[in-house]
């Protein structure tokens, strides 16, 4: 079953169901758009999963990124289970359950090759290329036969840690046999192969060398410690200090140089308070924000906000990542800003200083000839990403009856010889708002807050008298974010509907104020619609002396 994950990017999360045992893989986060306002995450709804939490074995969890681990707190709120990851993988896991108060979770660290039981289920962990180190695919066997989850891959022959993908093994699992493969989509409608991560090393070689007397800042995703590796690498090189700039830095750099992922030569990093006691040209600054975040170390240097760091026009700014779909208009914004400082800036469209973590059509395909699977869905994608990738296979002779389009919330019932979709589940999202948790997108709060987003708001409040009914003074009208009409003003209009409600109902023996309430707040909004065609919440208050 499908809870995120499918027609869409982010919040990834799959069940799979046998019998009395359950095993989940990934739990993911998205950030909400524009439509969720003061919303800070949204995650997958795991209701299904909370009325079924004794059948849940395991969780496993393919990779560190946000959109695989960062909704696994809130799922271990409500469901115990052992959780399985590789050694960063679990290292980046635990920081954010302790940001939570999950102290007594029970982690367990697996190595690629490692095979385990859970209930009916054998799984196996694949080594894979990605854009962070540990990440791994999945070979789940089970009653009905094998399935095989790529998780986020793709084929780097020189990636700059670690070991190759594990096609010869992927091979050998094609060879036993698999019934349904999973495979991520991300970059389906890119043709050729993904660059290897070796391409942005030797570019920002070139960087550090061609901008030798200048301060260099590089705005990077912290989870890609190769690529955090390779600048480090690079300033001890050019015999220059690094400074990290961001917590999501400071915390992804502290846990992977504790398990041995990231290797700091002794007297490189310093404090980033430490970094006017150096020449510009002694100093790589390594920063957040390569995706424009409003409150990031990046955004808040190019808008002058940091007072940590100053951006001059003897600095170098280097943006190793590419804008996510949706955010090209921030980062763009930042990137302006930039310039207006005086200083230089790097992006991808002027260099190759960003490679994807996400397998092109050409890897996709080896990784559908080595497996032959008998049944395809699509997963880890847009709708637009999962029908090109049901197109891709079908090139490669899947027949169409064999492949499946899944969205959020279908279950699939799969055996030997069928595979068919099922009874959906509970799904959608749930919305995190600090410590809160809001179940539906469409629910009563947040349709409040886009309408005081839209239109604003209006406060009413009126005295009455307890024993009579009748108003005591002038209602009061306050208006908030409401966009007047040049030389309108409503608030008289408004007090005298409040005047005539009362007369309308009886005041008196509308005890919780309710009948009242009601017929002025819809009386209010009719009257300020037809005007100016706007809908602001309106909120009456009744007063009884």
């Amino acid at each position: 079953m499908f809870l995120g994950g499918v027609g869409e990017i982010g919040k990834n999360m799959t069940a799979i169901e046998y019998g009395n045992d359950i095993i989940v893989i990934d739990a993911g986060l998205t950030f909400p758009d524009e439509e969720l306002p003061g919303i800070d995450l949204v995650i997958p709804d795991i209701s299904y999963l909370v009325a079924n939490r004794k059948k849940v074995r395991g969780i496993l969890i393919t990779h560190g990124h946000e959109d695989h681990v960062g909704g696994l707190p809130y799922l271990l709120k409500e469901v115990s289970a052992p959780v399985f990851g590789t050694k960063l993988t679990l290292a980046l896991a635990d920081n954010k359950l302790r940001e939570h108060r999950l102290n007594k979770v029970d982690m367990r660290c697996v190595k690629p090759k490692d095979k385990i039981k859970l209930g009916c289920f054998g799984v196996e962990f694949i080594n894979v290329n990605h854009s962070i180190a540990g990440a791994v695919a999945l070979c789940i066997d089970t009653p009905q036969g094998r399935i095989f989850h790529s998780g986020d891959f793709k084929i780097d022959l020189t990636p700059v840690a670690g070991d190759q993908i594990d096609l010869p093994r992927i091979s050998e699992i094609g060879r036993e046999g698999v019934n349904l493969l999973l495979c991520e989509s991300t970059n389906v409608e890119r043709q050729g192969y993904t660059m290897s991560e070796t391409v942005v090393g030797t570019t920002l070689d070139h960087l550090f060398a061609e901008h030798v007397n200048r301060r260099i800042i590089v705005a990077t995703f912290a989870s890609n410690v190769h690529r955090l590796q390779q600048i480090i690498d690079l300033a001890a090189k050019y015999r220059r200090k690094v400074a990290l700039s961001g917590r999501s830095m400071l915390n992804v750099v502290d846990a992977a140089g504790k398990i041995g992922e990231l290797n700091i030569p002794e007297g490189v990093l310093i404090d980033v308070e430490k970094i006017k006691n150096y020449f510009d040209r002694e100093i790589v600054i390594v920063s957040t924000g390569s995706q424009g975040e409003p409150m990031s170390a990046l955004t808040r240097m190019a808008s002058g906000d940091f007072n940590k760091v100053t951006i001059g026009s003897n600095d170098t700014i280097i943006i190793s990542a590419s804008p996510i779909p949706g955010n090209e208009k921030m980062v763009y914004k930042v990137i302006n800003n930039l310039y207006r400082k005086g200083a230089n800036v790097v992006y991808e469209s002027l260099e190759k200083i960003h490679v994807s973590g996400h397998a092109c059509q050409e890897e996709l395909k080896i990784m559908h000839s080595l497996l032959k699977p008998k049944f395809f869905i699509p997963v880890h994608g847009e709708y637009r990403h999962l029908k090109r990738h049901v197109q891709l296979a079908a090139d490669l002779g899947m027949g169409e009856n064999n492949m499946l389009i899944c969205g959020i919330g279908n279950c699939v019932e799969l055996t030997r010889e069928t595979m068919q979709f099922g009874e959906s589940v509970s799904s959608g999202s749930r919305l995190v708002d600090g410590g809160s948790l809001e179940d539906r997108e469409n629910s009563e709060v947040m349709k409040d807050r886009k309408s005081l987003s839209e239109d604003g708001i209006f406060v009413i409040t009126a005295c009455v008298s307890e024993r009579s009914g009748e108003l005591l003074s002038e209602p009061e009208v306050i208006n908030r974010g409401f966009v007047m009409p040049e030389n309108a003003d409503y608030a008289s209009d408004i007090r005298q509907i409040v005047v005539g409600c009362a007369s309308q109902v009886n005041v008196r023996g509308d005890r919780d104020n309710t009948e009242y309430k009601a017929a002025v707040q819809k009386s209010v909004k009719n009257f300020i619609y037809k005007k100016t065609k706007q809908n602001p919440v309106v909120m009456v208050n009744i007063i009884r002396i």
